[in-house]
């Protein structure tokens, strides 16, 4: 649960920022009850932070904290690597090339 619950509200607050819970749950399209208990189990392992909303008292925003972000590099360099092996182990010198065109194309679309 720990690294799936990193990877998931992890990458959304790493690109987004704080968020609410609530807009947490709404990116990751689950219900806000059960973003709720992801955020205190994320917080009681120390991996997110929470503090008050600046301009809204009766909300708080939750943030990656210092060790979230460390956990979340470490499972993207996991993912990362075993993607890396199987690629090599799988793909053909032609079907390589082919994904990195498609790569290539994809980060173009991504930028628009």
């Amino acid at each position: 649960m720990r690294s799936q619950s990193v990877v998931h509200g992890g990458s959304a607050l790493d690109r987004n920022g704080a968020m609410t819970t609530s807009d947490l749950a709404a990116d990751q399209r689950v219900r806000p009850q059960s973003m709720a208990r992801a955020v205190g189990l994320l917080m009681e392992q120390n991996l997110i932070t929470r503090r008050a909303h600046p301009t809204d008292g009766r909300k708080s925003l939750v943030e990656l904290s210092d060790a979230g972000r460390a956990a979340l590099e470490a499972e993207r360099g996991r993912r990362a690597g075993w993607l890396a092996q199987a690629i090599e182990a799988e793909l053909t010198d032609e079907e390589r090339a082919l994904l990195a065109r498609s790569a290539a194309l994809l980060e173009r679309l991504s930028a628009r």
